[in-house]
Order: structure tokens, then C-alpha cells, then sequence
């Protein structure tokens, strides 16, 4: 199988996403990842939330001044929960005395379909657009109400706090911890061991979910060095990925917030800066993520073989002692992913520094050779350790 079809063949991708989270499997699994779902969070049910129940009650009880739709999924959702709760008419009602500010095409034709009339909308979708518009006017004593959609915009709201506004947030679905942990404790013991490429996170909720796993199990920054190194943070807009930006995180962006760019920034990503291509007896070689490219057809690697691969590929031509690839063998523990216990992610991690004997690296060598189904790729230099069969002067590293 080649990768021109399947840009991403080779890696792997964790989701975090709660919802939609099959439709964002699916365009990385179209496109050759491999995807490790590990649901951060759960969504609360609407008919659940008191909350909303008590701000939709507010806003139908005191009049509004204006209204920012910020999604169209969400201002459909609120209108279906208010109706479940008997209060869609009296809601509709108090929204035709409003004026309703949408975010972009999407909330201005969710706003429509209701029956009511936008009264203005920037071009592009943007939030900055119409935190602009409503700043230009005076809005000391007005009350604004803001549809939220599963996490807080704190910049937008106090914006229009600073400039004397009252404002109402509309939490229309709220988020809480998954109840089951396991499979992203297993994600992040993955992306600490180096066996996972990138996470993708569609919330800021999802983020926050992760680093609060990642610290139980005495992880956060193991984590972080992982994302500021050899994992990519995809993040589907700036607001998810604060958290991760003020903790030196660099992060992907596409630049619009939606699945579909989210995934076309991975692909624009991952094969750039996650790969590295060197020639090696006349192949061509390429290493991305869990498996390799040789000559064109993809072989997937297991763990403990692509890193001596990428220890040997650090220094192309080059002889690696067997003491130093001792150092690169992943635990065991952390590579499988395996549910742990805090005490066992502290073991995990202890596993990981350079305990393995000469004989592992051996066994991790034959496999390697094994994997990549030609001989000579990978020599042996007797009494020294092992080497890239490459010219080192002539070996492209890219990545």
C-alpha cells in the first residue's frame, strides 16, 4: 500500500472527542491513520440541565437586548430543549423582540429556520467579527446574551462585560469527565512511551479532561514534553487549545474551526514534520510514526523495533552502540497502552529509562529486520553495535 491515496498511512491519531467523534474517525481512517478513541468527556443531556433550564427561564422572563448565535447546531439544540420544557413559544417570542447577531452562515440559516431574522452577520464566520460590531455601540446597561456550545468564551464575554454590558451565557450542552477513564489513561501512556502521533482535541473541555487524567496518574508533564516534542496537538481552534498554548504547547490549527479542516491540517502536517526519508542501499526509506515506507509499499514496525529504527535513522550511516539503543526500548507497559493503575503509570515510566539488557536489543533488532523484509538494511558491526547501511554524508533527513 503507498500513501499518496492515504497520506496518512503510517500514523496514528488519538480522538478525545465526545461528539461526532465517529465522524472524525472515519476522515483520518479514510485517509490511512490509525485512530485510538479515547473519549475525554461526556456530554450532559439537555433535559438534565438545570442550568439551562434556569437561564432559559431568565431570558424569557427579562427582556434581552441582543443575542450572539454562535452555532447552528446549538441554537437548534436550546429551542428543542425549551420546547421539551414547554417553553419554545414563550422563548421564540421574547428572541422576535431581540436583536440576534450569527456568527456566520450557519447560525443565520439556524435563526431563520426557527422563523425569526438575523439583524446582522459578518461575511466570514467570526466571533471577532461581531465582538467588533457589538463594541462599537454603547452598551453600558444592556443586557446581551451569549449561546455557548460546550465550553466558555472568556475573551468575548469579558469584552463585553468591560464595556458595561450584562451578559447571560447560555450553556447549551455542558460537559462532565467520561466515566470511564481507562481508555485515555491508555492514550496518554501512549503519546508518553512516543507509540501515538498526534491527538486531536475538538474542545477545550476535552483538553482540560486529558491534563486532569495525565496528573492523577503523576503524567501532566510528561505529557507536555511529549506535545512540545514528538506528538502533534491538533486543536480545532484556538479556544481549545489555550490551555495547551499557555503551557508552551505548540499546537495545529486549521483555519476554520471544523472537523474536515481539522483533519486536512493533520494531513498537511504529520508527513512533513513527523517523518524522516533517508536512501539506504539504493531504497528509498521513510519513517513516519509507527511503520515505515520502503520503496513505496508501507510496512508497519512494532514499538520496540521502530526505535532502534529511529535511533539508527538519528545518526544515518553511523554505528549505535547496543548500550545506547538499551536506552530507546519503550516500556512495555506504556507502549501497550495497557489500563493502568497510578502506581503502574509510575512504574511505566521508571520501565521507560534505560533498564533493558543488551539481549533486547537484540531480539528488537531481528524484529526490526524481520519488519522491513530486506536484508542488509540494518548491519551489524561486531563488538561496536549497529548501523544504517548509508552513506552518512549522503543520507537526506527530513523531519
Amino acid at each position: 500500500m503507498g500513501t499518496d491515496s492515504e497520506p496518512l498511512a503510517g500514523f496514528a491519531v488519538g480522538v478525545t472527542a465526545a461528539r461526532r467523534h465517529e465522524e472524525l474517525a472515519s476522515l483520518l481512517e479514510r485517509r490511512g491513520a490509525r485512530v485510538v478513541h479515547a473519549p475525554a468527556i461526556r456530554l450532559i443531556p439537555l433535559a438534565d440541565d438545570a442550568e439551562l433550564l434556569a437561564v432559559t427561564r431568565e431570558c424569557v422572563d427579562r427582556p434581552l437586548d441582543h443575542l450572539v448565535v454562535t452555532t447552528a447546531i446549538g441554537f437548534r439544540a436550546w429551542l428543542e430543549a425549551a420546547d421539551g420544557w414547554g417553553l419554545r413559544d414563550a422563548l421564540v417570542a421574547r428572541l422576535e423582540r431581540t436583536t440576534l447577531l450569527a456568527r456566520g452562515p450557519k447560525a443565520r440559516g439556524a435563526i431563520r429556520s426557527a422563523g425569526l431574522q438575523e439583524h446582522w452577520s459578518p461575511g466570514p464566520e467570526s466571533c471577532a467579527a461581531v465582538l467588533k460590531h457589538l463594541l462599537e455601540q454603547d452598551l453600558v446597561g444592556t443586557r446581551v446574551a451569549v449561546q455557548l456550545y460546550g465550553e466558555e468564551l472568556p475573551e468575548f464575554t469579558g469584552a463585553l462585560r468591560a464595556a458595561g454590558a450584562e451578559v447571560v451565557e447560555i450553556p447549551v450542552y455542558r460537559w462532565s469527565r467520561t466515566d470511564d477513564a481507562t481508555p485515555l489513561r491508555r492514550l496518554v501512556g501512549q503519546a508518553v512511551a512516543g507509540t501515538v502521533d498526534a491527538i486531536a482535541f475538538t474542545s477545550a473541555p476535552a483538553v482540560s479532561a486529558t491534563l486532569a487524567v495525565a496528573a492523577e496518574d503523576d503524567l501532566e508533564e510528561p505529557l507536555l514534553e511529549a506535545l512540545r516534542t514528538h506528538v502533534v496537538a491538533a486543536c480545532v481552534g484556538p479556544v481549545t487549545a489555550r490551555a495547551l498554548t499557555e503551557r508552551g504547547v505548540p499546537t495545529v490549527q486549521p483555519e476554520r474551526a471544523r472537523i474536515g479542516a481539522l483533519v486536512r491540517a493533520l494531513v498537511a502536517d504529520l508527513p512533513r514534520s513527523r517523518a524522516r526519508r533517508l536512501q539506504v542501499r539504493g531504497f528509498a526509506l521513510e519513517l513516519r510514526g509507527h511503520a515505515v515506507v520502503l520503496d513505496g509499499q508501507l510496512r508497519p514496525i512494532a514499538p520496540a523495533p521502530m526505535a532502534i529504527l529511529r535511533a539508527l535513522a538519528r545518526r544515518p550511516g553511523h554505528v549505535v552502540s547496543r548500550a545506547e539503543l538499551c536506552g530507546v526500548l519503550p516500556s512495555r507497559l506504556m507502549a501497550s497502552g495497557a489500563p493502568w493503575t497510578r502506581e503502574g503509570a509510575r512504574s511505566g515510566l521508571r520501565e521507560a529509562r534505560p533498564q533493558a539488557d543488551e539481549h533486547a536489543v537484540e531480539m528488537a533488532v531481528a524484529r526490526l529486520r524481520r519488519g522491513l523484509g530486506r536484508s542488509g538494511i540494518v548491519e551489524t558491526v561486531v563488538k561496536r553495535g549497529y548501523r544504517l547501511a548509508c552513506d552518512p554524508v549522503r543520507a537526506e533527513v527530513r523531519g
